[in-house]
């Protein structure tokens, strides 16, 4: 079945793409990442708007971006200014001339149809020494758990219908996300999860504008997903090619 990809990337009058929270989360998820990256250069695979981007652009002088939206390209683009390079691609028909040394899949794998095969092509690009940093909305988050037991969604891993209108085909938990990374014969490094939550996204926003929560609470719920990955906003894994073609 072919996909729109655009049309994924819209906001719809009940739910957004992304929200504040979410471009928060890049933050952290960075935070996270950074005892970890490889000097050299770095690929993103799905750049929605280029939020995320414009961090790594703080961090490689070579970056480069994989994107299936125009739509998204467009804007990413304008906010870059000239210093990424864009590939209007899907992963599945991209063709990479070179090998990277961090590739970045950020909230990007759960949109995927075929995400094992992804990922396997996906290993064939790491240089040596490279490491692929993967994140996914994590099916076990306290918010995602509470919603469950308000009935408001079916189960854990279950794509809602918000979900699947924004391209989602699949609700990772930590579990799940190793299992798909063992099958693409990545080897893991270390994995965990990103930011202890406790209400949903639009919630958050609105906690923050209305004063009832500050960055310092925000902190706090980061320094604590360390401890409760499985309760965390996302769940993360860092791998390396490991042995063998």
């Amino acid at each position: 079945m072919s996909r729109d990809y655009n049309a994924e990337a819209k906001d719809h009058p009940e739910h957004r793409y992304a929200y504040d929270f979410d471009y928060l989360m890049h933050e952290y998820m960075l935070r996270t990442f950074a005892p970890f990256l490889v000097n050299g250069n770095a690929i993103e695979l799905g750049c929605f708007e280029g939020n995320f981007t414009r961090l790594l652009m703080q961090r490689f002088d070579s970056l480069e971006v994989v994107e299936a939206s125009a739509d998204c390209i467009a804007v990413a683009s304008d906010k870059t200014r000239g210093a990424v390079q864009f590939h209007h691609s899907t992963f599945e028909a991209f063709e990479p001339t070179r090998r990277y040394d961090n590739i970045f899949l950020i909230h990007t794998l759960e949109h995927l149809d075929e995400p094992v095969e992804v990922l396997s092509r996906i290993r064939g690009w790491l240089s040596d020494a490279g490491r692929l940093f993967v994140a996914a909305p994590n099916a076990r988050a306290g918010s995602r758990q509470i919603a469950v037991s308000m009935g408001l969604i079916d189960h854990h891993a279950a794509v809602t219908t918000a979900e699947a209108a924004h391209g989602h085909r699949v609700t990772y938990s930590i579990d799940t996300l190793r299992a798909d990374l063992r099958a693409a014969k990545l080897r893991p490094v270390t994995e965990g999860g990103v930011f202890f939550k406790g209400l949903a996204n639009f919630q958050i926003d609105a906690a923050l504008q209305a004063g009832i929560i500050s960055r310092e609470y925000l902190d706090g719920c980061f320094e604590l997903g360390r401890i409760y990955p499985d309760l965390c906003s996302s769940v993360y894994a860092i791998c390396e090619r490991g042995t063998g073609e």
